[in-house]
């Protein structure tokens, strides 16, 4: 087992499940939807149910719950299974399917229309609704729930068949229509769709619901501890149902555990398909979203979103976790992991009057940790710097940086004073210049305490880069309670146009920096030749 063995109530369920015999060792599942993109609430699951395999030395299946063809299409499959990968985990043997379980499902369901425990209705969906009642008031019973169990194995087989339309006939569970429990109210187990599915193909035309499906697969695969969110807490009752009254040995049970509730993000897959077909966001690698391929886009590790899964825990309590624990996870991580450059985002040119030439200066690649090794960064009479950085006057007695007639370091080099400035026609400062100290290049100045320190760039050798600054998408703290369109943010993307050292120039897709005194920045996929383009991963302090 890992050093850092979580302490939750399921690994103490998993524990005396082994120290009384029931199990040797342990088998879970990860059981995603291939309807869209896995998101954050799927790493906790994922974490959860690999960490297992990993602590136990059991195992862990990939399993695809792939019964819904409409939504469904193997680009999803693929972004998936790279995504697991990707976080760092390996499922055991072949990826699966829900669909691998087709054939036995269909035989169960038989089965149980032989029990007198299923039967073939003819409501439409609508009328299902009616009939089912509400949380005070109970259902009522099918017209057609009291068929023979030789006129219901006809009218399945024609389901099967293709012979009745969509919508005109579906096979539901007989339980019981006044239970508390609506899950129990004689549930669908099979509907008919006709669509082509991205396994199966064209061989059915009638597909299993979930709660039919997940607990079959779970027994026919030898799951030990089917772990899932407490939305599922209810259906419990149904999974346990249908195990029971099916010819199956094994008897896999269901343990719920809360969801990942995260402030100012949202988790539902059906708001986040809203958000990519109405190009809300870009796709759904947009840096904004929360999921995987957008956090991984956006620069977060797989290390870190394992350290923030491990951080939040494992309970049945529901809670709005902060979204700086999350920001505060990658900070951690790419503190030690980042190498440090310079970038100016809001340039202004600074010229030094006093100085001719170039010169190369040996820069650390990162502070604390000398296996980065160093770079030569060239300095010359003319830089930018950041437009924030200087001041032609200021009430702020925390002004460390630029003041006119004031000295500041730059990065690496000299001590310079600011001695002149010019403006646009809007009086916005455009260029500043200044003199230098040639005594001060590694050394503090004689006489006099210089406290600010800023970054720069060479202004000949720079290269030209896009800034992608990401706040939150939305402007609510739980944006699943409105409409999307009453939350989204307005100013969720901030571009900036400046430059950055030419070493970074050249930094792969994927690479990630700090920007001294800016951020944590990573190279996006629409870099060109001519331009980087980063994205800011996260600040160097909480923002929320």
């Amino acid at each position: 087992m890992s050093l850092e063995r979580p302490n939750n109530f399921i690994y103490n369920i998993i524990d005396e499940d082994i120290a009384s015999g029931k199990y040797k060792t342990t088998y879970t599942r990860f059981p995603p939807e291939p309807n869209g993109y896995l998101h954050i609430g799927h790493v906790k699951s994922i974490c959860l149910n690999f960490g297992v395999k990993e602590d136990y030395q059991g195992k862990c299946n990939l399993r695809f719950d792939d019964t819904n063809p409409t939504k469904e299409n193997i680009d999803f499959v693929t972004a998936i299974q790279n995504d697991v990968q990707w976080l760092g985990f390996t499922w055991d043997g072949k990826v699966r399917y829900a669909s691998d379980y087709f054939d036995d499902l269909y035989g169960f369901a038989v089965e149980l229309i032989k029990k007198g425990l299923a039967y073939v209705d003819e409501l439409d969906p609508e009328q299902i609704r009616e009939y089912r009642g509400d949380l005070t008031s109970p259902g009522k019973n099918s017209p057609y729930r009291d068929r023979s169990v030789e006129e219901n194995l006809a009218l399945f087989e024609k389901m099967r068949n293709g012979e009745f339309t969509e919508g005109k006939a579906s096979l539901r569970a007989k339980i019981d229509m006044a239970s508390p429990f609506m899950c129990m109210r004689d549930p669908v187990l099979y509907r008919i769709k006709f669509a082509h599915h991205h396994q199966t193909g064209d061989k059915w035309c009638i597909y299993p619901m979930y709660d039919f499906t997940h607990c079959i697969s779970d027994a026919l695969e030898g799951i030990t501890h089917s772990l899932c969110t407490l939305e599922f807490q209810d259906n419990r009752r149904l999974y346990d149902w249908v195990l029971e009254n099916i010819t199956i040995d094994a008897t896999p049970h269901q343990y719920e555990f809360a969801r990942l509730n995260l402030e100012y993000v949202l988790t539902s897959k059906r708001k986040l398909t809203q958000l990519v077909t109405e190009g809300l966001v870009t796709g759904w690698d947009d840096p904004r979203m929360p999921t995987v391929a957008g956090l991984r886009r956006r620069g977060y590790t797989p290390a870190s979103l394992r350290e923030f899964c491990r951080r939040i825990g494992v309970s049945k309590q529901d809670n709005l976790v902060e979204y700086a624990a999350l920001e505060a996870c990658i900070r951690d991580d790419l503190n030690e992991k980042a190498p440090r450059a310079m970038a100016v985002l809001n340039p202004i040119k600074l010229v030094i009057t006093n100085y001719k030439g170039a010169q190369n200066l040996t820069i650390a690649n990162h502070p604390q940790n000398e296996s980065f090794g160093y770079r030569e960064v060239e300095f010359g009479p003319e830089l930018y710097i950041e437009a924030e950085d200087f001041a032609i006057t200021t009430e702020d007695k925390g002004f460390k940086r630029l003041l006119h007639g004031g000295e500041v370091r730059l990065r690496g080099s000299y001590v310079i004073k600011a001695d002149s400035y010019e403006t646009d026609a809007n009086g916005k400062v455009t260029t500043v210049y200044a003199t230098y100290d040639p005594d001060t290049l590694g050394k503090k100045p004689e006489g006099r305490k210089v406290k600010g320190v800023i970054h720069w760039v060479n202004a000949k050798t720079a290269k030209p880069a896009e800034f992608r600054h990401y706040q939150q998408l939305f402007t609510h703290k739980t944006p699943g309670a409105f409409d999307i369109h009453e939350v989204l943010n307005p100013h969720s993307l901030i571009v900036h146009q400046g430059f950055v050292e030419p070493a970074v120039d050249t930094a792969k897709v994927g690479d990630t920096y700090q920007f001294e005194r800016n951020g944590y920045y990573c190279k996006d996929r629409d870099s060109t030749a001519d331009k980087a383009v980063f994205n800011l991963t996260v600040e160097l302090k909480a923002s929320i």
